[in-house]
């Protein structure tokens, strides 16, 4: 094959906001996982694929996650939610959440 490129599960983005390592980032459709801290604007490696504990928004802590369930991206509050609305899915819960808990485990389904 001499047009493949690179698997593209980890991407090199401009961050569009200052995020740690290992906050989600969302650039256009594309999610990831910012594989070290990076400023806005600063270009920062983000894993497209894996899994991953998310931070739920504070909405979703009282939501629970059944395994399969879809997980969407908050981007306002930087976090994980079931909530569709204004939100971009960013993969599916691989682990039973109840409503307490803080954070969501997500496999990402890469670029949507």
């Amino acid at each position: 094959m001499k047009n493949f490129v690179q698997p593209g599960d980890m991407l090199t983005l401009t961050a569009p906001y200052d995020v740690p390592s290992g906050g989600g980032i969302l650039v256009g459709s594309i999610f990831g996982i910012a594989a070290f801290s990076a400023l806005s604007g600063a270009v920062v490696e983000a894993k497209t694929t894996g899994v991953f504990d998310l931070v739920a928004a504070t909405h979703a802590t009282t939501q629970a996650f059944a395994v399969g369930d879809a997980v969407y991206w908050d981007n306002s509050a930087k976090k994980a939610t079931k909530v569709d609305t204004s939100n971009t899915k960013i993969g599916v819960a691989i682990l039973a959440k109840a409503s307490p808990d803080a954070v969501v485990r997500v496999r990402l389904n890469g670029s949507f």
